[in-house]
């Protein structure tokens, strides 16, 4: 019974503890470190590709710059699921281009520069769970229709949110440390 009672303290102090990153090794805060600015750069990539038109996901006539809409050809493809006509309607919307390429720039410098890890993984997990319904694979033809790379992705930045992934090798501890954030600590 005492043994239980110190397990249940053990673990209360662990979800509070004061110093962020004090139960990670070295080691692994380096890989969550390596992780965050990784999965940084899949969104900024997308918001670049999509932007300037680099030729691998977006051609250079598609670029947004060059009046191509980052939305219209996916979310005017979505052939399933419950929010296909919203998405139809959404495709190709001034409101839909900006509301997605700001979250994926907004994401991915985030996560590269370690700093707004709360807000980016609540970006992380609403745009990944749109583009997951966008892409309906419980209609089936996915190789899982449940688990794929959206939850994959959303999952990350809760987790890098959630072990101050960006005090290692990002501005985290700068950025935890300012008065805005000491007193709105959802902007961790």
């Amino acid at each position: 019974m005492e043994e239980e009672a110190m397990t249940t303290v053990a673990a209360h102090r662990l979800e509070h503890v004061e110093a962020p990153g004090a139960m990670l090794t070295k080691a692994a805060a380096k890989t969550l470190a390596v992780l965050r600015v990784t999965t940084g750069f899949v969104f900024l990539w997308a918001f670049l590709d999509k932007t300037f038109g680099f030729g691998y996901a977006t051609p250079s006539a598609k670029a947004w710059i060059n009046g191509g809409s980052p939305t219209k050809g996916f979310l005017s493809g979505v052939e399933a699921g419950p929010l296909k006509g919203l998405f139809h309607s959404l495709a190709g919307s001034p409101f839909a281009d900006w509301a997605f390429m700001l979250g994926l720039l907004g994401i991915g410098l985030a996560l590269i520069l370690g700093i707004g890890l709360r807000i980016a993984a609540v970006s992380a997990i609403a745009m990944m769970a749109l583009m997951w319904a966008a892409e309906w694979p419980l209609a089936g033809g996915s190789s899982n229709p449940v688990v794929d790379y959206h939850v994959i992705y959303a999952v990350t930045g809760v987790a890098l949110a959630l072990t101050y992934a960006g005090h290692t090798w990002g501005l985290g501890r700068w950025w935890a440390s300012l008065p805005l954030v000491q007193k709105n600590r959802w902007l961790i």
